[in-house]
């Protein structure tokens, strides 16, 4: 019985392994970042590539966020509201605060450009466990 448990849960551990190797890499770049005229307030401009069959994580902002996206489609789940899909040209906005996660279902990447407004020294991106 000890033989079997430990095998099924080496088998386990391979197949978890194997799946997190395979999940493809979001890249996303700052482009600009500079504080506004506003004080104790940033801007930043930030290029982000979702490789097909990728994913974000679920994760928020502490400020507004507006997004093109400049070519793919991306599907967007964000907490509160329906799933959207939006495609090249097309623009969304993410409120402070709310759990969100890109998704690119499609079969070329998605490349957006993300524009932020937070407050100053706060992190552009908090992750969100599952």
């Amino acid at each position: 019985m000890t033989f079997i448990k430990t095998t099924i849960a080496v088998l386990i551990g391979a197949a978890f392994l194997s799946l997190s190797a395979q999940q493809p890499t979001v890249t996303r770049k700052v482009l600009m970042q500079q504080d506004l005229a506003i004080p104790g307030y940033t801007a930043a401009l930030v290029s982000v590539e979702i490789p097909v069959g990728g994913r974000e994580g679920r994760h928020t902002h502490p400020g507004t966020v507006m997004v093109l996206v400049q070519e793919g489609t991306l599907t967007l789940d964000y907490e509160g509201k329906p799933t959207a899909t939006y495609k090249a040209g097309q623009t969304f906005s993410v409120e402070p605060g709310r759990i969100h996660e890109g998704i690119n279902k499609g079969t070329t990447p998605v490349r957006a450009i993300a524009s932020f407004v937070v407050e100053k020294g706060k992190p552009l991106t908090t992750q969100v466990p599952n």
